[in-house]
């Protein structure tokens, strides 16, 4: 978990969405490692559980969106969630677009549910830019991090 959460340097006033099917201990670390700096971490959970130290959006249904303003956020987790929901494409253009220029989304799922190939290409045709599969740095995950560049593609 130290490792992943290196890939993380908050500044104070920053946002993080977590977009999940679950609130374990990946949640846990990010709130703290968020939060302890002043930066402002929010949750859109796809299915049960609560989080007291965060602002939680629930969502009944892996077909329906998840809400966030744009430009709001400076970075978007997709945890547990990009394979189970029915439309990937919608996902990444709400992660899109609530993203700020130059900022990054991150895919984590389970080891060998997204393949390399499908997923990069996937990102690079939804306007991020340079997606990489990090192997190793999450026990039993797969992660993927991609970058919204200013100026390119959909141009939000």
């Amino acid at each position: 978990m130290q490792q992943f959460l290196e890939l993380f340097h908050p500044l104070p006033g920053n946002g993080y969405l977590l977009v999940t099917s679950k609130i374990d201990g990946l949640a846990n670390a990010l709130n703290d490692k968020i939060t302890e700096i002043g930066g402002n971490f929010s949750i859109a959970l796809y299915g049960k559980g609560d989080f007291e130290d965060a602002k939680i959006q629930k969502i009944d249904s892996l077909s329906k969106p998840f809400h966030a303003l744009p430009r709001d956020n400076d970075r978007v987790v997709l945890y547990d969630i990009f394979a189970k929901h029915t439309s990937k494409k919608m996902l990444l253009q709400l992660a899109y677009r609530t993203l700020a220029n130059a900022a990054e989304i991150i895919i984590i799922e389970p080891k060998n549910t997204l393949q390399r190939e499908e997923t990069c290409a996937l990102l690079e045709k939804m306007e991020f830019r340079a997606p990489n599969r990090i192997e190793d740095i999450l026990e039993g995950y797969d992660v993927f991090i991609a970058k919204k560049m200013h100026m390119w593609g959909n141009g939000l």
